[in-house]
């Protein structure tokens, strides 16, 4: 039997990947912080992905900041694997060294996130690090990043759906789609998490029947980023909220992303599918194709 065509001469074979047992028991999963625990949550998260199909039952503890408080962890984390009959899984990112032992006192699978990446960077770097609660998310770290934040968020919630065209020079970002495409909570992603000033526009029958984009969005073409969306699953996003309409009708559906799609193509707009792309890829695409920079953190 001759190599698969990717194949590389003399090169070991690949190791198959793990596979999950279908009957594996759930798992409950920690994040444990000294602050909001989103830090842990996020990491947590992004590690928990790698294994599909686990069955896993997750909770956020934040702001375990004393001791009497990790142990109340502690007898949490132990009565949930007793329940579970097998050991939960704790992301810890507690600054604390008291507080933090008293969490791997557990009878649990302890990953100290933050033990894992101090120390090297303390070597590599030659300096200590502050060891300070809550400072990845402290609103006091930097003022003017926070009140940034604050103002994109405000600006947002403004723009939304087309509600304004007021101060569009000051926008970072236009979003424009048919309705239910995504481009509310996209919108919302990327003030909240990047700091950035996004509006977003609903593409409408009245666009589509003049051929052309609202006036007021015409002076601001580059700042345009278009969503789009398979009509079917649109169809399925418009019955949830108004059932058996002609709104949310199939043939509707393929109508108005069918001429979203080729609006957008005569006026050179970048656009993508959102069909199945998470927030986090959409956002991602945006600031890659607009060439945008976060502004928070």
């Amino acid at each position: 039997m001759s190599a698969p065509p990717d194949a590389i001469p003399g090169a070991a074979p690949a190791t198959p990947p793990a596979v999950i047992n279908s009957k594996a028991p759930t798992r409950s999963v920690f994040f444990i912080s000294d602050g909001t625990g989103i830090t842990a949550e996020t990491l947590g998260y992004a590690l928990l992905t790698q294994f599909e199909g686990l069955p896993t039952r997750q909770a956020r503890m934040p702001f375990i900041d004393a001791i009497d408080k990790a142990h109340a962890a502690v007898s949490r984390i132990n009565q949930a694997g007793h329940d579970d009959g097998v050991r939960p899984i704790v992301f810890n990112t507690l600054v604390n060294a008291e507080t933090s032992s008293v969490i791997h006192g557990a009878d649990a699978l302890v990953l100290d996130l933050f033990e894992t990446f101090i120390g090297p960077l303390e070597r590599e770097l030659g300096l200590a690090s502050t060891h300070t609660i809550g400072r990845s998310h402290s609103a006091t770290k930097n003022q003017a990043e926070y009140n940034h934040r604050i103002e994109a968020i405000n600006f947002t919630l403004a723009h939304d759906d087309g509600q304004t065209d007021k101060n569009l020079a000051e926008s970072d970002v236009i979003l424009v789609g048919v309705s239910r495409s995504g481009k509310t909570p996209t919108s919302l992603y990327l003030a909240l998490t990047f700091g950035l000033k996004c509006a977003n526009y609903p593409l409408i029958p009245d666009d589509f029947e003049r051929q052309a984009l609202p006036g007021s969005l015409v002076p601001h073409r580059s700042k345009l980023f278009g969503l789009t969306i398979l009509p079917e699953r649109l169809a399925e996003i418009r019955n949830e909220r108004r059932a058996n309409s002609k709104y949310a009708s199939l043939e509707n559906c393929r109508y108005e992303v069918a001429e979203a799609e080729a609006l957008m193509r005569r006026e050179g707009i970048r656009w993508l599918s959102t069909t199945t792309k998470s927030i986090e890829e959409i956002a991602t695409t945006i600031l890659q194709e607009v060439k945008l920079e976060r502004r928070s953190f």
